[in-house]
């Protein structure tokens, strides 16, 4: 039965091919999102300000 390939062809065109430097992500992951968007409704609910630019230190992270 016939191999796929030698070790030494292995890698071959992986390497061949140029780098490109990845695209920057526009939205928050999920969880991030998720977390701020309760962050923000809660602040509301209670009547508080609500700041132009939420920093993800701000929101209270639960303690175990």
């Amino acid at each position: 039965m016939p191999t796929h390939g030698s070790m030494t062809k292995a890698g071959k065109v992986r390497n061949q091919t140029p780098k490109i430097p990845p695209k920057p992500k526009r939205n928050l992951p999920p969880r991030i999102r998720n977390r701020r968007e309760y962050w923000i409704r809660k602040r509301r609910e209670a009547g508080l300000p609500i700041p132009t630019v939420v920093p993800p230190s701000s929101v209270p992270r639960k303690k175990s």
